[in-house]
């Protein structure tokens, strides 16, 4: 079937999806990939041991048929949206995953559960899942910067309002579908995007990245079955406006190729389990200790004045289970301190409410967000933060954080990003299986069908 002229923002979107050569994509955009595979299908192997993750998992094998897409910690193989479902949720289940400042969202966890689960299926290579996995990528960037910041802080998630579009473009790279029956799968696709930031600290929230995962191959695979959407949902007044989002113009996605969201704004991989929000003040709080020598038992108090958006996603105080202490500055600053590093052995219900000296130190730390967090201060540093420690003798050291350790202007070595894979990797598998897990991943673009792919291996969930 011949392509359609765009006559649409999204039909230009659709268009760019269905029609970009790989060969086009630029060096450092298939290193970002790279990396991002990497980093997602390592916090996936850790995600598979949590308990929702076993639910997920549980209920994607009960109501799937057989297929060629790997669940994380299942043998058999599953259809492709079953298996999106399943790793989605173990991606985003231990919120360890990556982010982007292009809307504020997880991506990778969501586009690339998406793009493994239809490579697998379509019996794709590994250049063409990485292909599957960048147009994904920049696609919902794009849109997520067309669409502006309105979104994520009128209250929605926009993991899941964005991430349907990332997961659906992967989904029809992968499975070859041209721009008309693109144009109507992203159409599908986002006639059903949703998510709410109540979800923060619950299991609704990984499973939501799981869902969204799986409506965006859904909404592909419908597509191909000759289904429709609404065109004009970005320019329709009960379309995407319902979310609050700009209005968006039939040019907005012309130039795609001449700007890759993957390197700007890029992409901020965690050094530490917790939100992002926290890891610019975890990093100058550090850098204060390690510079004046100071104890944590010489500790008055520790104030972190962060901007608006901080305040609002890291809302428990003395969190007691793991997941709202992922979403705690009290709790960030504090085991940070504490152990020098937060790692996913030590985030566990017990451990944050029977360690009686960590919560001395959480009542130690206050947040706020002051007058010095203008629009020149928020795009320089848009989750940074002024961290003042105090000390018990009067003395008091501040110093100012705009981005953490792990973001995209400061990013991991590969040493630190391999080291991360496997701690997270072995939490799951046998650490000859990681390894050789690991060497796959890194050689990716010569894999011939990632069906080989060996996200399941001996998985000892």
């Amino acid at each position: 079937m011949m392509s359609q002229a765009p006559t649409s923002a999204l039909a230009a979107l659709a268009n760019w999806c269905a029609t970009m050569s790989a060969d086009s994509i630029p060096s450092e955009v298939w290193h970002v990939a790279e990396r991002c595979l990497i980093d997602t299908v390592g916090v996936t192997l850790a995600g598979a041991a949590t308990t929702v993750a076993g639910h997920a998992r549980q209920l994607a094998v009960e109501s799937s048929r057989a297929g060629h897409a790997r669940i994380v910690g299942h043998m058999e193989s599953v259809s492709p949206d079953a298996a999106a479902f399943a790793n989605g949720t173990a991606a985003h289940a231990l919120d360890f995953d990556d982010n982007s400042y292009a809307g504020f969202v997880h991506g990778s966890a969501v586009i690339a559960s998406a793009a493994i689960a239809m490579s697998q299926s379509n019996g794709c290579s590994g250049r063409e899942l990485l292909t599957a996995f960048i147009v994904g990528s920049e696609c919902e960037y794009a849109l997520a910067i067309a669409l502006g910041a309105n979104v994520y802080e009128a209250g929605w998630w926009t993991s899941g309002v964005f991430g349907v579009i990332g997961a659906c473009a992967a989904a029809c790279r992968a499975l070859r579908l041209d721009a008309n029956q693109t144009l109507n799968a992203m159409a599908i696709a986002l006639s059903g995007a949703v998510g709410v930031k109540a979800c923060f600290g619950t299991d609704a929230k990984p499973l939501l990245a799981g869902k969204t995962a799986q409506a965006g191959i859904q909404a592909a695979m419908l597509a191909r079955l000759g289904c429709t959407g609404p065109a004009d949902i970005l320019q329709h007044p009960n379309g995407m406006a319902l979310f609050g989002s700009n209005h968006v113009e039939p040019t907005a996605f012309d130039r795609l190729s001449d700007a890759w969201r993957l390197t700007s704004p890029g992409i901020d991989v965690k050094r530490v389990p917790v939100c992002l929000s926290s890891h610019a003040a975890i990093d100058a709080a550090q850098a204060l200790v390690a510079r004046h020598g100071i104890r944590h038992e010489d500790i008055q108090g520790i104030e972190c004045d962060v901007p608006p958006i901080v305040v609002a996603n890291l809302r428990y105080v003395l969190p007691a289970t793991r997941q709202a202490s992922q979403f705690s500055m009290n709790y960030a600053i504090a085991a940070s301190l504490l152990h020098g590093q937060i790692t996913l052995r030590l985030l566990d219900d017990s451990s944050v409410r029977n360690a009686a000296e960590l919560v001395a130190l959480m009542k130690r730390v206050t947040m706020e967000s002051s007058g010095r967090w203008d629009a020149k201060t928020l795009e320089l540093a848009p989750e940074g933060a002024w961290v003042r420690i105090t000390c018990r003798n009067g003395r008091n050291y501040e110093h100012f954080q705009a981005k953490p350790i792990g973001s995209a202007s400061l990013p991991l070595s590969i040493q630190q990003l391999h080291e991360k894979f496997m701690s997270c990797a072995t939490l799951s598998i046998a650490p000859q299986s990681a390894q050789q897990l690991l060497n796959q991943l890194s050689e990716l673009p010569a894999m011939n069908n990632v069906q080989a792919l060996l996200l399941g291996g001996d998985n000892e969930v």
